[in-house]
């Protein structure tokens, strides 16, 4: 039952775009949610718990990863509790800038609704982002945000340095940003090949069909050369084996926290 459970799922993150299974998940997530109510995990986006959280991966699927109500995965999980316990980012008196590229629905409605933020999504396709563009364009101007969020977007940019130096342009001075990405840590430089164009063989070769790249541990020295002040941390190696079990977080995931000084 649970191969045949995981097998629905990947087909289904493979052949519906995902501007449409965004629309979806917000009919079906209720249901979703309250069928899978039980005591052995935790959301802590949320507080809710669970008997299991859902199945994931466009590729080879990664049991308990997928949080039934806020639809977190492992990676968002890890950054709200660095932010949460390690920035002043939900109890700043300051009113902080925020952007937010590709807006995660598990963040989206709680920081629009921080009262300390003034928050703006933007994506060029994504149908819950405030301001529709391009990243490697973006429409605002210099040293504007206080915090800038771009998660899982970089590998699907062909120029991905383009990117990069616009979100170093539209942050302020003394402002940080998350940028996370997949990573494949044994990986000493990233590998791309713009030849390859075929959806089987990116999924193959990269980990997803519409990725360009698998990055390496140099990703963080790219954002260096960018001008970024880089922080690689391992927030995993702060939280109790009981929570990254309960919480289903990914051990010695890294989080690339990048400083504009």
């Amino acid at each position: 039952m649970k191969v045949v459970s995981n097998k629905i799922f990947k087909s289904i993150l493979n052949t519906i775009p995902r501007p449409w299974l965004i629309k979806v998940s917000y009919l079906v997530r209720p249901i979703i949610a309250f069928s899978l109510k039980g005591d052995k995990f935790t959301d802590p986006i949320d507080g809710k718990n669970f008997r299991k959280f859902l199945p994931y991966g466009y590729g080879k699927q990664r049991e308990n990863a997928l949080s039934p109500s806020t639809l977190s995965l492992e990676r968002h999980r890890l950054m709200w509790l660095f932010l949460r316990d390690e920035t002043t980012f939900f109890t700043s008196n300051k009113k902080l800038k925020t952007l937010h590229i590709a807006p995660e629905q598990c963040f989206l409605d709680i920081f629009r609704k921080q009262e300390n933020l003034e928050y703006t999504t933007s994506d060029l396709e994504s149908p819950i982002a405030d301001v529709k563009a391009d990243i490697c364009d973006l429409p605002f101007k210099d040293n504007s945000f206080d915090v800038v969020f771009c998660n899982h977007v970089l590998e699907h940019i062909a120029d991905d340095k383009k990117a990069m130096q616009e979100l170093f342009r539209v942050m302020k001075k003394g402002g940080f940003g998350i940028f996370q990405i997949p990573q494949d840590i044994a990986r000493e430089t990233t590998f791309e090949d713009n030849s390859i164009t075929d959806k089987k063989e990116r999924a193959k070769i990269f980990g997803q069909y519409d990725h360009v790249r698998i990055y390496g541990r140099d990703y963080f020295n790219k954002l260096r050369s960018i001008g970024f002040k880089v922080d690689e941390i391992d927030y995993t190696q702060k939280i109790s084996r009981e929570k990254l079990e309960r919480f289903c977080l990914m051990k010695n995931e890294i989080l690339p926290v990048c400083y504009k000084e």
